[in-house]
């Protein structure tokens, strides 16, 4: 493509050189000689102002991350159980079987789970 636009644009700037040659003074000579001179001027025109196409450069794209919901792992008993009050009992020094709750270290209840 860049060497028709190069060929086309220096062929405009040749018809256009001969075309500028006065009749009257020009003679077969003069017409080759700016014909080849516009051919010449345009083909370095069109080559320089064509786009350049270089190779496409490989990038990486990081793909999305996917985001999968954490397992709940539970070691404790379910509530109720003889298990989970032995559970409880072993965990915390401060666990009341009547209400299933322990004192935390910042001083309130908390359901042992």
């Amino acid at each position: 493509m860049t060497l028709l636009k190069s060929t086309a644009a220096a062929a405009a700037i040749a018809v256009a050189a001969l075309a500028y040659a006065e009749p009257a003074e020009a003679n077969a000579n003069d017409a080759i000689i700016a014909g080849t001179a516009g051919f010449a001027v345009g083909t370095m025109f069109g080559h320089a102002t064509s786009p350049r196409y270089a190779a496409p450069r490989r990038v990486y794209v990081e793909p999305e991350p996917v985001y999968v919901a954490p397992r709940t792992v539970s070691y404790a008993p379910a509530p109720g159980t003889r298990a989970w009050y032995a559970y409880c009992s072993q965990k915390y020094r401060s666990f009341d079987p009547g209400t299933g709750t322990f004192i935390g270290r910042d001083g309130m209840e908390h359901r042992c789970r």
